[in-house]
C-alpha cells in the first residue's frame, strides 16, 4: 500500500480509505447498504490487512449508526488506525440540529466521540457549506476542538472553489485553523472537480479525498449500453447521486473501462480506481462495498498499473468540455500557466 502526505500536514494516509456509508442501513441509507457489525468487522479487518490506515464515516450516515458500528469494530484497537468523520447535516428536529454554528459543531463532535467510543478524531470534516453561519464562527469552533485535543486535523467537503478559497483566506487572515484536505466527488463519470477544486487544492496545498470514485457503482461495468443490471441496483433510477447528465458518454466510458480491464484480466471498477490514483492532487480514494468480495476487488486497485496509452484513452473518452474562462486561457495564456492551471488545461494545449 502506498501512503501519501495529507496536504501540508505531516500525516501519511493510505491511497485507499475505508468508507462506511453502507454501515447500518437506517432510513434512506438503506439504499446504499445495510452492513452490520459482523460484516463491517470482516471488511475493516481486510482493509487493515491490506495496509489501509484511514477509516471515513459521518454523523449523518444512518443517523449515527455507522459511527457506532465503526466504534464497536475498533474497540481495543483504536490507535491502529486514523479516524475521519464529519459534521454539518441535520441530526435532529431542532433549529440548531444542523449547520456549522459553534453550537452544532461542538455538540456534534461530542456526540461523534461518544458513538465512536474514542476521545479524539484524527480528521474532522465539515460535510457541506453553510452559507448562513460566518466562517469566523465555524473556524473558531474547530480551533476550540483542536486546542482541546478532541480533533487533530480539520478538513472540508463539498465546497465550491470560491467557498474553499474564502475559508482558507479567512483562516489565514485571522490565524484560525486551515483545512488540510477536502473530500470531493470525482470520477471518470464526472470530472467537474478538475475545473476549480483540483487546481485549488494543488495551489493551496490541500489533500484530496475522493468520495464515490466509482460513481456509486456506475463504473463497475454493470451499467452498459443495452444491458440491464442484475441484482440490487439503485443507479440510473430516482436515486440521483451522482446525477447522470450524459448517459451516452457514461456508456462510452464504461466500454473503454471494460476493454482495458479485459486486457489486464481485472474488473472495470479496478481500472477506474487505478486511473484516479494517477490524477494530479489526489491523495486517497474512499472505497466502500456491499460485500467482502467487492471490497477485495477495490483494494487490489492499489497495485494496478495502467499504461500511458490506457490512461490517454480514459482521459479522452471522459474529457470535460472547457468552460469559460478556461477555453480563453488555453488560447491566450498558455505561455504562463502554473502547475495548478495545468492540472486542468494540459490536455487541451
Amino acid at each position: 500500500m502506498e501512503y501519501r502526505t495529507l496536504g501540508r500536514s505531516g500525516l501519511k494516509v493510505s491511497v485507499l480509505t475505508m468508507g462506511t456509508m453502507s454501515f447500518g442501513g437506517r432510513g434512506g441509507f438503506a439504499n446504499v447498504g445495510s452492513t452490520g457489525v459482523d460484516e463491517a468487522r470482516r471488511q475493516i479487518d481486510a482493509c487493515l490487512a491490506a495496509g489501509v490506515n484511514l477509516i471515513d464515516t459521518a454523523d449523518v450516515y444512518s443517523a449515527g449508526l455507522s459511527e457506532e458500528i465503526v466504534g464497536e469494530v475498533l474497540r481495543g484497537r483504536r490507535d491502529e488506525v486514523l479516524l475521519a468523520t464529519k459534521v454539518r447535516m441535520t441530526m435532529g428536529p431542532g433549529p440548531n440540529d444542523a449547520g456549522l454554528s459553534r453550537h452544532h459543531i461542538i455538540s456534534g463532535c461530542e456526540a461523534s466521540l461518544r458513538r465512536l467510543g474514542t476521545d479524539y478524531i484524527d480528521l474532522y470534516q465539515v460535510h457541506e457549506w453553510d452559507g448562513l453561519t460566518p466562517l469566523e464562527e465555524t473556524l473558531a469552533a474547530l480551533e476550540s476542538l483542536l486546542a482541546a485535543g478532541k480533533v487533530r486535523y480539520v478538513g472540508c467537503s463539498n465546497y465550491t472553489g470560491w467557498q474553499l478559497l474564502k475559508a482558507l483566506g479567512t483562516a489565514d487572515r485571522l490565524g484560525l485553523p486551515r483545512f488540510v484536505s477536502q473530500q470531493i466527488y470525482y470520477s471518470l463519470q464526472a470530472r467537474d472537480a478538475e475545473y476549480e477544486l483540483v487546481p485549488a487544492a494543488i495551489d493551496q496545498g490541500l489533500g484530496i479525498l475522493v468520495w464515490s470514485p466509482l460513481a456509486g457503482g456506475l463504473l463497475s461495468g454493470r451499467y452498459r449500453r443495452g444491458v440491464q443490471p442484475t441484482g440490487d441496483s439503485r443507479q440510473l433510477t430516482d436515486w440521483g447521486e451522482p446525477p447522470v447528465h450524459d448517459r451516452e458518454k457514461l456508456y462510452d466510458t464504461v466500454e473503454v473501462l471494460v476493454g482495458i480491464g479485459e486486457g489486464h484480466g481485472v474488473s472495470a471498477a479496478r481500472v477506474a480506481l487505478a486511473y484516479l490514483l494517477t490524477k494530479p492532487g489526489v491523495t486517497s480514494l474512499v472505497i466502500g462495498a456491499r460485500s467482502s468480495e467487492q471490497l477485495a476487488d477495490n483494494l487490489a486497485a492499489a497495485d494496478l498499473v495502467l499504461t500511458d496509452s490506457e490512461l490517454d484513452a480514459l482521459d479522452k473518452v471522459s474529457q470535460p468540455v472547457l468552460l469559460y474562462p478556461y477555453w480563453h486561457q488555453v488560447r491566450t495564456a498558455s505561455d504562463r500557466l502554473s502547475t495548478a492551471d495545468l492540472a486542468l488545461l494540459r490536455p487541451y494545449l
